[in-house]
């Protein structure tokens, strides 16, 4: 019973670190009924389905369809339509991350797969290169709820592999 607690807890989490972050990132007004935000919800229906259900084979495509929704979203809503010139590269990312939660959903052996990590490696080398030639400006302040984000992750990989 604590293990789904630890979960549940990760998840509200990670949801809350992720709504913080947009909103630093775009203090504009929502708009949760345009293209881009229905995307990322289709993409977070995928993900809570791969973790409810413990199918790892839906969190490699809620993965990828979540961040290119995030991404539309952000660029819809700050109108800096230019930041695709280097936000392109977070889509291996989104991929590593699917592939990372595949493995440790899986219900018959939850594994890590390091193939998810190289990706996720590479995506950001790639992110930090083309956004620094492009322009891309980071004020640290603004990037807190990240750190929300990540303990959610942490609690819920733990969670998820004393599962076991």
């Amino acid at each position: 019973m604590q293990n789904k607690s630890s979960i549940v807890f990760a998840i509200l989490l990670i949801i809350l670190g992720a709504f913080l972050l947009i909103t630093r990132l775009v203090p504009l007004d929502f708009n949760f009924f345009s293209g881009s935000f229905v995307v990322l919800a289709v993409g977070a229906i995928f993900l809570l389905a791969a973790v409810l259900t413990r199918n790892g084979g839906l969190a490699i495509p809620g993965s990828i369809i979540s961040g290119i929704g995030g991404i539309l979203y952000y660029q819809e809503l700050s109108r800096d339509w230019s930041s695709w010139s280097f936000t392109w590269t977070l889509i291996p990312g989104f991929v590593g991350v699917g592939i990372l939660l595949s493995g440790l959903l899986s219900r018959d052996h939850p594994r890590f797969e390091s193939g998810g990590l190289v990706l996720v490696a590479i995506s950001a080398i790639g992110f930090l290169v083309f956004g620094g030639a492009f322009g891309l400006g980071w004020e640290v302040s603004q990037y807190w709820p990240l750190l929300l984000i990540a303990v959610g992750v942490i609690v819920l990989i733990s969670a998820l592999i004393q599962r076991k």
